[in-house]
């Protein structure tokens, strides 16, 4: 069976390990994330390029072999892929904010783009908008306050609406937005709530299932092993912090420095 691995810099990335997991539930996971650098949105682009190549560095260290790797995570996808991909043979998929979709399916040709400062502003996401969302305007939102909220929701199941309410306030999509582009894969663990606030009339986009769909494709010709036992959900982390994951499973810790 395949050994994929998702890599964040914190739990946003499960997001989109979840789309796989519906697509291929007879893989073998392991999920990384660099919560010591948590959130990557506030982070250089040669920071991430480089402890994304220590992971690379350190590819061979997991007890399986691993057949594919997704990094989850817009801002170290549209500031570190390329270079990573030249670092390995093993096939990447990143994650680049769903511009494109959203463009088509927006009538008020309004689009707001809720990402990270990084992906925000970000050369490649402006390339995105210019390429794919001619005709519409597209506004760009930054948050890293919500990506503290969604890693607080994610490990205590409890969420403070009146922070979240606040910056949602703060924040301030214009009115005739009807397509939110969720870009930073932090932002759909609190899907429900952002629904709640905005509405039946706005659409909220990400790029999960179209990821997993990728991943369907790039590893359809795997070769799948029935004697292969699967293995739980490995849960790797930079830095402790006290949790368990939902499958109860501590994490296990990994160094990223080089």
């Amino acid at each position: 069976m395949p050994h994929i691995l998702v890599f964040d810099s914190g739990v946003g990335g499960t997001s989109v390990l979840s789309h796989i997991q519906s697509l291929l539930p007879n893989a073998q996971y392991s999920y990384v994330m660099d919560n010591a650098l948590l959130p990557y949105g506030l982070q250089s682009e040669q920071t991430i390029q480089s402890r994304l190549a220590c992971l690379i560095k350190r590819i061979d260290c997991f007890e399986r072999k691993v057949d594919l790797i997704v990094i989850a995570c817009n801002t170290a996808s549209t500031q570190a892929l390329a270079a990573t991909r030249m670092l390995t043979s093993i096939p990447i998929v990143g994650v680049v904010p769903a511009v494109k979709p959203a463009a088509a399916r927006s009538k008020s040709k309004r689009i707001a783009l809720l990402a990270t400062p990084a992906t925000s502003n970000n050369a490649y996401t402006n390339a995105l908008i210019a390429e794919y969302a001619q005709g519409c305007r597209v506004d760009l939102h930054k948050s890293t306050r919500l990506v503290a909220l969604a890693e607080q929701y994610y490990w205590q199941q409890t969420l403070d609406l009146d922070k979240l309410n606040r910056e949602l306030e703060y924040i301030n999509i214009d009115k005739q937005v009807d397509c939110i582009v969720l870009g930073c894969t932090h932002f759909p663990i609190l899907r429900a709530q952002l629904a709640q606030y905005y509405g039946q009339q706005v659409e909220l986009i990400d790029s999960g299932h179209a990821i997993a769909q990728r991943v369907q494709f790039l590893l359809k010709d795997k070769d799948h092993n029935d004697h292969d036992i699967k293995m739980p959900l490995q849960f790797f982390a930079t830095a402790p912090n006290g949790m368990t994951n939902k499958e109860g499973i501590a994490s296990k810790a990994i160094e990223l420095s080089c």
